[in-house]
């Protein structure tokens, strides 16, 4: 008996410390992203940052504005949900409610090799393939435009949000979907009134990760956005070129002097990312006890 309890003790000193790891790990890089991004200010306003309108890192003095790299963020990504979330929920709902066994074996294979394709890629597939057929199509001098990211993007979060929201769906109690079917129910309703609504809270959750992983994207953007530092419009900004807050940093820190203000600015622009993604992630958490609370109920 003593063995047994020393053993459990064990194993659950090691799951704590496992997730005590992961504190301290985020800790440390958010030590290590804002200490480097709060130097900036030291030479630099705040305001000026958060409000500029150009980041132009050679003028003199540099201009370090991050809203056209924020907004050329929040439009791909805008652009990649909207693109993504239907098309993803839809193919859940087709996988779990209406394909055959065979069909559905068949699909999620190929659901989960798109999951695994690395990003570069999906980033030279949508330069080779897809940025002459925006360029044809709209008669634009150059296809590397916002659209041609949000087309990407939303490519690479369809197996997230087709994969959880499966998961959520095939969690609905069978029950559930035989009572609405004994009440006489045709299988639509069913899955529109009784299905979703069940599983709301784990496809919002397949959303959201979709969104993480569209605005935290790197590589295919900085290959097929056109890499323009402006302040997009909307809604014709979709179709000219934008330059994201990763692709920034992707371009430019390997070229810029350690300890500069550039240096340090593109911390801040990281640091506005974690800001940005943490935020994501907390509206996911509130989402997602809003609706369990419901289900509760």
């Amino acid at each position: 008996m003593f063995h047994r309890r020393l053993k459990e003790k064990g194993i659950e000193i090691g799951l704590f410390l496992a997730a005590a790891t992961t504190v301290v790990v985020l800790l440390f890089i958010c030590i290590f992203l804002f200490r480097d991004g709060y130097l900036l200010f030291e030479t630099s306003s705040f305001t000026g940052f958060i409000t500029g309108s150009s980041w132009y890192t050679a003028s003199t003095p540099p201009r370090f504005g991050i809203l056209p790299l924020l907004s050329g963020s929040l439009l791909v990504t805008a652009g990649a949900i909207a693109i993504a979330v239907p098309m993803g929920v839809a193919a859940a709902i087709y996988i779990s409610e209406l394909a055959s066994p065979k069909m559905a074996d068949l699909l999620k294979p190929f659901i989960e090799i798109l999951a695994g394709i690395p990003s570069v890629v999906y980033g030279f597939f949508g330069l080779v393939v897809l940025v002459p057929i925006i360029k044809d199509i709209f008669d634009l001098p150059t296809g590397q435009t916002a659209l041609t990211g949000s087309i990407m993007l939303a490519m690479m979060a369809l197996p997230t949000i087709i994969s959880i929201s499966e998961d959520a769906i095939n969690a609905v109690p069978q029950a559930l979907k035989e009572g609405s079917l004994a009440l006489g129910s045709t299988q639509w309703q069913t899955i529109y009134k009784v299905t979703l609504p069940a599983a709301l809270s784990g496809i919002s959750a397949a959303v959201i990760l979709g969104v993480g992983r569209a605005i935290g994207e790197t590589m295919t953007v900085l290959m097929v956005t056109g890499n323009m530092a402006i302040i997009p419009g909307f809604p014709e900004g979709f179709i000219d070129p934008v330059r994201t807050m990763t692709a920034t940093i992707a371009l430019e820190m390997g070229e810029v002097p350690k300890g500069s203000p550039h240096f340090h600015a593109l911390f801040a622009v990281g640091s506005v990312l974690f800001v940005t993604t943490f935020i994501i992630n907390m509206l996911a958490d509130r989402i997602k006890r809003k609706y369990k609370l419901r289900e509760g109920l």
